[in-house]
C-alpha cells in the first residue's frame, strides 16, 4: 500500500538525530561531551515547580479550553505589553503544547497548497519541513557569515512573488545567534506591507541578548505591520522548561481563531499543570533570567575565542540565544581519522565516533560549511569539549 507522499518528504530533524545518537552512547558508557540540542542546563526556578505542585494538590488536572487558560492568556498580554509595548487581548493568544506545536498551527492556519514561506538561511532545522506539512513551499534566501547572516531588504523583495504568503523571521536566531536591530526590522516590516505577506516571528529567544543589544519585536513596528505578524514564544528557553512545552502565539483574533480550531482537533489543550507553572514563570520573579544570561554570555566568550584560537577552524560572534556557528570550510577536502570531510555530516560524524564530542552538522540548517555547537551546558562541558577537539585536530 502506498503511504503518505508529504510524509515521506519530510526529514527527521538533525538536531534531535544528533542528541539521539550521542545519548546511545552515552547509554553505552562512553563520556560524551553533547553540544547538541539547545536546551539550558539550568533547573527550572524552584517558584514555577512550587505553582505546578500547587495546581496538582488543587486538583487543576482536568481539561482546559483548547486554547489554553484565560489566566495565562491574560499573563502572556500582560508580559507583551511590559515587555515589548504591545497590546493584545485574549482573544489574540493561542497556547500550544511548545513554540513547536506553535509553528505548526500557524502554518496550518496560513498556508494554502503552493503558497510559498520564505525562510532566511541558516535556518532552524523544522521551518522548511512544518511549511511543506501545511502543503506550503519553503523558499530558500541564502545569507552568508560575511553579512552577519542577515537577509538585506533587497535579498527579500527578490524572492517574493505573488504565492508568497509569509515570511519567518526568527531573532535571536537559531542557529547563528544573530539579532536584528529595530532599523533592519522597519524595512523589512515595510516590505511586507507593500507586497502584503505576513511575518511568523519567531521570539523564543528574546531574553537571551548580550552585548547591550536589544530585542526589538517586528510587531511594535507599527499597526500596520503588527496586523499582519503572528509572533510565537513561549517558556522553554527564558525559564529553563523545556520538557513543560508551553508556547504561545500573538495574532490577530481571525487567525487565532482558526489556531484554535485546529489545535482542538489535533492535541485538544496544552498540559493543565504546565499552563499554572508558565503563568508563574512569566508573572513572577525574573532575576534568574537575568543569572541565565550572564552564565551563558561568560561561555559563549570562551567559546568564540577557543575557536578563533584553533588552526581551521572560526566563528563570528553571536549576539543572542545559546549557539555559536563553526566555520568548518578550511577542513573541506581534507582527510580526518582516515576519512576525507566532505560535509558537515562527516565531520560532525567523524567527531563524535573519534573524539566523542557531539555537535551539530550545518547541513540540516542550510549551510553545510559550518557546524553549529550549543553553549547551554557547564563550563566544564565546553571547556573538555573544546579541548578535545583540539587534540582531535591536532591528531589529524
Amino acid at each position: 500500500m502506498n503511504l503518505s507522499r508529504k510524509g515521506l518528504s519530510i526529514s527527521p530533524s538533525a538536531t534531535l538525530a544528533i542528541d539521539s545518537k550521542a545519548k546511545k552512547l552515552k547509554a553505552e558508557g562512553i563520556d560524551v561531551v553533547g553540544f547538541g540540542a539547545g536546551e539550558p542546563d539550568f533547573d527550572t526556578p524552584v517558584h514555577i515547580k512550587q505553582a505546578a505542585i500547587a495546581a496538582i494538590e488543587a486538583g487543576f488536572t482536568k481539561y482546559t479550553p483548547a486554547s489554553g487558560t484565560m489566566t495565562l492568556k491574560e499573563a502572556i498580554c500582560a508580559k507583551f505589553k511590559k515587555d515589548n509595548g504591545l497590546d493584545y487581548a485574549p482573544a489574540n493568544i493561542v497556547i500550544s503544547n511548545g513554540a513547536k506545536h506553535s509553528l505548526v498551527n500557524v502554518f496550518q492556519a496560513i498556508c494554502n497548497p503552493g503558497d510559498e514561506v520564505i525562510i532566511p538561511a541558516p535556518f532552524w532545522v523544522s521551518y522548511p519541513e512544518m511549511v511543506k506539512l501545511a502543503d506550503g513551499v519553503p523558499v530558500i534566501v541564502y545569507t552568508t557569515e560575511e553579512q552577519g547572516f542577515k537577509f538585506t531588504v533587497d535579498q527579500i523583495r527578490q524572492a517574493v512573488t505573488a504565492k508568497t504568503k509569509a515570511i519567518i523571521l526568527n531573532s535571536p536566531s537559531n542557529p547563528t545567534g544573530m539579532v536584528y536591530t529595530r532599523e533592519e526590522l522597519a524595512e523589512l516590516a515595510e516590505l511586507a506591507v507593500e507586497k502584503g505577506f505576513y511575518v511568523v516571528s519567531d521570539e523564543i529567544y528574546e531574553k537571551l541578548i548580550y552585548d547591550g543589544k536589544t530585542h526589538v519585536s517586528i510587531a511594535s513596528i507599527n499597526e500596520k505591520i503588527k496586523a499582519q505578524t503572528i509572533i510565537v514564544n513561549g517558556v522553554s528557553k527564558t525559564y529553563a522548561m523545556t520538557g513543560w512545552r508551553i508556547g504561545y502565539t500573538a495574532s490577530t483574533p481571525e487567525i487565532a481563531k482558526i489556531m484554535s480550531n485546529v489545535q482542538s482537533h489535533a492535541t485538544s489543550n496544552p498540559n493543565s499543570i504546565a499552563q499554572k507553572a508558565a503563568e508563574a514563570a512569566i508573572s513572577g520573579p525574573q532575576d534568574m533570567v537575568a543569572t541565565m544570561v550572564a552564565a551563558f554570555a561568560s561561555r559563549r566568550d570562551y567559546m568564540v575565542k577557543r575557536i578563533n584560537s584553533m588552526p581551521g577552524l572560526s566563528c563570528v560572534n553571536p549576539n543572542g540565544a545559546f549557539y555559536v556557528m563553526m566555520n568548518i570550510s578550511q577542513l573541506m577536502g581534507k582527510e580526518l581519522a582516515g576519512l576525507k570531510i566532505q560535509s558537515s555530516d562527516d565531520f560532525a560524524n567523524v567527531l563524535l565516533e573519534k573524539a566523542n564530542v557531539a555537535l551539530v552538522p550545518g547541513s540540516g540548517f542550510g549551510i553545510d560549511t559550518h557546524v553549529r555547537l550549543s553553549y547551554a551546558t557547564s563550563q566544564e562541558n565546553i571547556t573538555k569539549g573544546l579541548d578535545r577537539i583540539e587534540q582531535f585536530l591536532k591528531q589529524g
